[in-house]
């Protein structure tokens, strides 16, 4: 049983590290599949996309953060003027590193929930439509436990988050190109109780 249980596990890994290194890509279409995926002539994108980010990050106008959720009831929460007020962390095209410019929010949320134990905070990972549902679900779920990891670095207590992963079910915008993608790839910071 302990050896079934141990090939199983290695099974899945190897598919997981199988499905992280694929490159993808856009290709143009010829000969028999031409009408097929896109049209006669029309690029097929694979799962992956073609991986290119330009540097871009974020919601529109380039600001990098997003809405926030708002609406707490907690005057420290709900100041537009309060890095507390920015609830959303972007990400990179299939990766879940935070990056430098979202580290002071999460940061920032570290210090209010370690200072407001009584509060929760539920961390939800979101992905972009490439990739398979099975693969956007683990890259959403990593992104929300890279995010917690920093939290919970800073002093706050397991107890006090909650991971929870959309992959593309939930896309912040509709639509099927680079301005869409980059802000589903994302985690929202959302509290609960008091």
């Amino acid at each position: 049983m302990k050896l079934v249980k141990t090939a199983l596990i290695v099974s899945i890994m190897s598919l997981i590290l199988s499905g992280c290194s694929s490159k993808g890509g856009v290709r143009e279409e010829s000969g028999a599949e031409a009408g097929v995926n896109g049209g006669p002539g029309g690029p097929e994108i694979s799962k992956y996309g073609d991986g290119t980010d330009r540097g871009v990050y974020g919601g529109p106008g380039g600001t990098g953060y997003g809405p926030g959720a708002g609406g707490t009831g907690d005057p420290m929460l709900d100041d537009p003027t309060s890095p507390l007020s920015k609830r959303v962390i972007y990400f990179m095209y299939d990766s879940y590193e935070v990056l430098p410019e979202y580290r002071e929010i999460v940061s920032a949320h570290a210090r209010y929930l370690a200072s407001h134990p009584e509060r929760n905070v539920i961390l939800e990972g979101h992905a972009d439509e490439r990739g398979s549902p099975e693969y956007n679900i683990a890259l959403g779920e990593q992104r929300a436990k890279a995010v917690a990891r920093m939290m919970q670095f800073q002093g706050i207590n397991d107890g006090q988050v909650q991971i929870v992963s959309f992959g593309e079910e939930k896309p912040a915008v509709s639509g099927h190109d680079e301005s869409a993608w980059q802000q589903n790839r994302r985690v929202e910071i959302s509290y609960s109780g008091r």
